[in-house]
């Protein structure tokens, strides 16, 4: 307990010197005043029991913390996609088409589960997360399936099948006009492809309708 006071000491002295500071607004002082009043109740300090104090500030002790956290441009360097071994690679992919072969037999519950495994193992794999969303859409999860569309998406620009499931999702939530965005740019990316043509045309002639939208393309 002893230890739980000399924090709460710590940050009343930590707020107190805000207050003294002057830069904050007549709001944020009452604010803080009445920050510091709960906190001497709650933990029974005051400021005058100068045997709560520790040498270093909060200020101190957080700046020495801090000064010991890995370079954050190290830690995104080792969560790149290199870091992922080729044995996991190829685990991932074998995931990936078990996830497939459900999809196939309409077994959307077990194929959700393959992609999701094969994502933990490479969680870099755009086509995973569409994957994912297509057996997520066909569950009637449209909502998950535009968040997997969203982090494909991220993962790659140019990945149109990306685009077109995820026209698919919006669509059967009857956002036909969002929809049709993603259909003309999966359109973009892949000028030739005749269901995302379909599906543009159905999603322009039925604006803010809850129609239902054509067809899943193949995996």
């Amino acid at each position: 307990m002893t230890d739980n006071k000399r924090l709460a000491f710590s940050i009343i002295q930590f707020l107190h010197d805000q207050l003294q500071g002057g830069d904050l607004s007549s709001s944020a002082q009452e604010s803080l005043e009445v920050a510091v009043q709960c906190l001497e109740t709650a933990f029974d300090v005051s400021t005058d029991d100068q045997s709560l104090a520790v040498p270093m500030t909060l200020t101190e002790i957080f700046t020495a913390a801090t000064d010991k956290l890995p370079d954050q441009s190290q830690v995104n360097n080792n969560s790149t996609p290199n870091s992922v071994s080729e044995d996991q690679r190829a685990e991932a992919e074998r995931l990936k088409t078990d996830g497939n072969d459900q999809m196939k037999v309409e077994n959307f519950a077990a194929a959700v589960e393959f992609y999701s495994k094969a994502i933990a193992i490479n969680p870099q794999n755009a086509v995973y997360y569409c994957n994912r969303a297509a057996a997520y859409s066909k569950l009637g999860n449209y909502a998950g399936a535009v968040q997997d569309c969203e982090q494909a998406i991220s993962i790659d620009p140019n990945y149109s099948k990306a685009y077109g499931r995820m026209g698919l999702a919006l669509a059967s939530l009857n956002k036909h006009t969002e929809a049709g965005s993603y259909y003309k740019k999966a359109l973009e990316l892949d000028p030739d492809n005749d269901t995302y043509k379909t599906n543009l045309k159905i999603a322009e002639e039925k604006m803010e309708t809850s129609s239902p939208v054509r067809g899943e393309e193949c995996l």
